[in-house]
């Protein structure tokens, strides 16, 4: 019954959000490929973007680096430093400005304290910590009958599934602040470069929607392993 139960959680809670994630990744990847064909009007890289709206917001000690892969652009708080992937860097098309704009985004939050941003930077350690010990207690837990063991599992659990709440609002602020920055700075001035720009973004933001589903789909499915050995 274990087993039988395993399996069956896992296919009515995780796995319709794992195929939902692997849509989303999908999406990403195939709406950048769609508008790295729109040219950006001034003929900037994600790196001159990115270049321009840090000065703007005197944020010139950032530095702007490329990074190996695709879409593995990320700011990097520790080193200061925005890093933008390959696909980004040197493409002057509205996709890659869109992209280097979002992680700008990100460094203005900083700058600004922007609160869900702290919060996420704050349970970054429990998170990790979280992520390592949770399914082995849980599972530690199930084997030798321990409940209240199973139950430490899931609460570690919980601070992964807390992070992706929080990551949602700080992602999301980042968009709307790329778009904010690339009309305010001119780079993008039509309508067509702006919807190219920001259909990346929303794209983009679905992934992280997509995780979220993910981290709570395993946390309900943890909570209903651990009740229905209780029972």
């Amino acid at each position: 019954m274990f087993y039988y139960g395993f399996d069956m959680y896992y296919v009515i809670l995780v796995l319709p959000a794992i195929l939902f994630a692997m849509w989303a990744q999908f999406n990403v990847k195939s709406t950048f490929s769609k508008y790295s064909k729109v040219s950006s009007p001034r003929g900037m890289t994600g790196r001159d973007a990115a270049r321009l709206i840090l000065d703007r917001n005197g944020l010139s000690d950032v530095a702007v680096v490329e990074t190996p892969g695709e879409l593995t652009d990320h700011f990097d708080p520790r080193a200061n430093v925005v890093r933008l992937s390959s696909s980004t860097y040197n493409q002057k098309n509205a996709a890659a400005v869109g992209v280097a704009a979002h992680e700008c985004g990100h460094v203005i939050q900083r700058k600004e304290g922007y609160f869900p941003m702290r919060i996420r930077s704050a349970i970054i350690p429990i998170t990790q910590i979280g992520s390592n010990l949770a399914f082995p207690l849980v599972l530690l837990g199930l084997i030798f009958s321990m409940t209240s063991l199973a139950y430490a599992g899931i609460v570690l659990f919980g601070a992964s599934v807390l992070f992706q709440l929080v990551t949602l609002p700080v992602e999301i602020d980042a968009s709307r602040r790329a778009l904010q920055c690339l009309e305010n700075t001119g780079m993008i001035t039509t309508e067509d470069g702006l919807d190219a720009s920001r259909k990346t973004l929303r794209a983009a933001a679905m992934t992280y929607v997509a995780a979220t589903f993910v981290a709570l789909a395993n946390m309900l499915r943890l909570i209903a392993l651990v009740n229905r050995r209780r029972d």
